[in-house]
C-alpha cells in the first residue's frame, strides 16, 4: 500500500473511531439524564445519523429530555406527534408541547403552536391566537413566522386586512431567504 492510500485509511479508521467514541460518550451522558445528550441523540436517531433511523427511540429521548424542561426537545416532540412520527399522529398532544415549549420564548415552537392554532389542529381554528404566536416567532427572526404574518394581513384573517403590512412582512422573510 502506498503512503498516501496508508493516511487516507489512517484518517477514515480516525474519523469513525472518534464518530463512534462520541456517540458512546453522548449515549453514556443521555442514560444518566443530560437533558442535551437526550435530545442530541434523539435528533441522531431522527435522522439516521451514524445509528439506524429510528422514531420511535427518538420519541423516548425526546420525551426524556422534553420533561427535564428543554424547549428544544418539547419542539421536536411536538413535532413528532403532529407528524405521526414514532407515535400515532395526535394533535392534542403536539399542542400540549409546543405551547410548553411556546411559553419559555422558543420562537420555532410559538410558530408550530401558531400552525395548530391557524388550521385548528388539537385546538380551534383561532386566527388572532395564531397571529399572536406568529408575531412573537417573527420578531426573533423566524421567517416562516414572518411569511405567514404577511399572508394573514393580505388575506384579512385575525387582523384588520392591510396589504402594505403584509408586503412588509413578505419582504423581512424574503430578506432571510424566504422564497415564497
Amino acid at each position: 500500500m502506498n503512503k498516501l492510500a496508508s493516511v487516507i485509511l489512517l484518517l477514515c479508521l480516525s474519523v469513525t473511531a472518534n464518530a463512534q467514541s462520541e456517540f458512546d460518550e453522548a449515549k453514556l451522558l443521555a442514560e444518566q439524564g443530560d437533558a442535551e445528550a437526550q435530545l442530541n441523540l434523539g435528533i441522531r436517531y431522527a435522522n439516521g445519523e451514524g445509528v439506524p433511523e429510528d422514531d420511535a427511540e427518538a420519541v423516548k429521548l425526546y420525551r426524556l429530555a422534553a420533561k427535564q424542561g428543554l424547549a428544544r426537545a418539547q419542539n421536536y416532540l411536538g413535532i413528532m406527534h403532529a407528524n405521526g412520527d414514532g407515535v400515532p399522529e395526535n394533535y392534542a398532544e403536539a399542542v400540549k408541547w409546543f405551547r410548553l415549549a411556546a411559553a419559555q420564548g422558543y420562537a420555532a415552537a410559538q410558530y408550530n403552536l401558531g400552525l395548530m392554532y391557524h388550521y385548528g389542529l388539537g385546538v380551534p381554528e383561532n386566527f388572532a391566537e395564531a397571529f399572536k404566536l406568529y408575531r412573537l416567532a417573527a420578531k426573533q427572526g423566524d421567517a416562516e413566522a414572518q411569511n405567514n404574518l404577511g399572508i394573514m394581513y393580505a388575506n384579512g384573517d385575525g387582523v384588520p386586512q392591510n396589504n402594505v403590512r403584509g408586503y412588509i412582512w413578505w419582504s423581512v422573510a424574503a430578506a432571510q431567504g424566504k422564497e415564497d
